[in-house]
């Protein structure tokens, strides 16, 4: 048996393949749960959106924290989340 595994069955006290299995089950019950929060609240999509939107003003020329302000008016805009929208964005932000 590997070292670490032998190591780690010590710490979690296991004596059995049953109280392994037991305990994986809950640790995979326990992720689980964790990733169905997740998914029922905004903190992976807000994320997600944040970054997209980060990589929109990227990729249009936003440099340095032009790149944050962009994405924040991006995410602010009501409009559809164009590359176009991104590119007058970040006229604006440069014009003023």
């Amino acid at each position: 048996m590997h070292p670490t595994a032998k190591a780690n069955l010590a710490i979690l006290g296991v004596d059995s393949a049953n109280e392994l299995a037991s305990i994986m089950c809950a640790a995979g019950l326990a992720q689980n749960l964790g990733a169905l929060r997740a998914l029922a609240t905004n903190g992976i999509q807000a994320g997600h959106m944040k970054l997209h939107a980060r990589n929109m003003a990227v990729s249009a020329g936003a440099v340095g924290e032009e790149v944050e302000v962009v994405a924040s008016r991006l995410q602010a805009h009501n409009g559809p989340k164009t590359q176009t929208t991104v590119k007058n964005i970040l006229d604006e932000l440069r014009s003023e």
